[in-house]
């Protein structure tokens, strides 16, 4: 069986990486739950005066993670905790339990998601879809202060 498909790709665009700027992203968060951070990082990429290259989102816990998700329907993030909490839940006989019973939930939640980002910057900005935005995700029930690296690597102008 065959399907017809319509596949175009961009001309192929070359840069030498001439700059490499880095800087850490203070977050409180206010206990479990998404805290978008894309603002702040398009800013970081607009203070480097960046042009094309990549930015690296890193996240510095093991009880919080990132990713990137849909940002138009707030219930896409209820939808999301909702399966997070189905898949490590706070009741399933974990061992380690040192900080309290959220605790090994949110270091498997984070081993589900992600503690680092990879974004292209094109031409001066995050090559984000319509709908995408990058969020820091707090596992924890109470607030705490998340530490982000963003380091962008490629050319300035």
């Amino acid at each position: 069986m065959s399907s017809s498909r319509t596949l175009s790709r961009a001309p192929l665009a070359r840069a030498t990486a001439t700059s490499v700027a880095s800087s850490v992203l203070t977050v409180q968060t206010g206990g479990t739950g998404f805290t978008d951070i894309t603002r702040e990082i398009a800013a970081f990429v607009a203070e480097a005066q960046a042009k094309d290259g990549g930015v690296t989102v890193f996240v510095r816990h093991t009880s919080a993670s990132l990713t990137i998700q849909e940002n138009a329907d707030p219930t896409v993030l209820t939808d999301l905790s909702t399966v997070l909490n189905r898949l490590a839940p706070e009741n399933a006989g974990w061992r380690h339990d040192t900080e309290g019973p959220d605790d090994m939930p949110a270091h498997v939640k984070t081993m589900l998601t992600s503690v680092s980002l990879q974004i292209p910057v094109l031409q001066g900005r995050l090559a984000l879809g319509t709908w995408q935005g990058v969020y820091l995700i707090e596992h924890r029930a109470r607030p705490h202060r998340r530490e982000v690296v963003l380091q962008f690597i490629g050319t300035t102008g």
